[in-house]
């Protein structure tokens, strides 16, 4: 018997399908332009995994991809344009979208590239400029 927490999710439509195992290695909320463009909205709310824990259950052939740069590599359900994952190549993570994996409990962090905030949010968690240093960034936090 296995305490690993399983959790499943899908596109907009369904047609693509998949688990992801265990906890995340980070939740919260990005700001940056490239994440606002993507999703549509003012916000993306992350969770970053390792790869192995996404287990892609059906679909696999269904999937799209691009990469505006060699950070990212944004994917989505061909049939309905459903976000479904971002691959970090340079930080070895995957970010499922909170929203693609409804039963999960999301419980944000943090807030990244607040300094692109367009949707100022007070509700007491860390602000960060860019990322923290452990990824990359500045390491710098903003006010509330």
């Amino acid at each position: 018997m296995s305490d690993t927490s399983t959790y499943q999710g899908s596109c907009f439509c369904g047609a693509v399908t998949f688990t992801v195992e265990g906890e995340p290695v980070g939740m919260g909320y990005c700001h940056c332009e490239s994440c606002r463009s993507w999703s549509a909205g003012p916000v993306n709310a992350f969770t970053l995994w390792q790869p192995g824990a996404l287990h892609i259950t059906s679909g696999t052939d269904n999937i799209g991809s691009y990469a505006k740069t060699p950070k990212s590599v944004r994917k989505w359900c061909r049939t309905c344009g459903g976000h479904l994952f971002t691959d970090h190549p340079g930080m070895g993570l995957t970010d499922i979208y909170a929203a693609s994996i409804p039963t999960f409990p999301y419980k944000p962090g943090i807030h990244v590239h607040y300094a692109e905030t367009r949707l100022p949010m007070r509700d007491g968690l860390p602000k960060m400029k860019d990322l923290p240093a452990e990824m990359g960034g500045s390491g710098v936090t903003m006010e509330e």
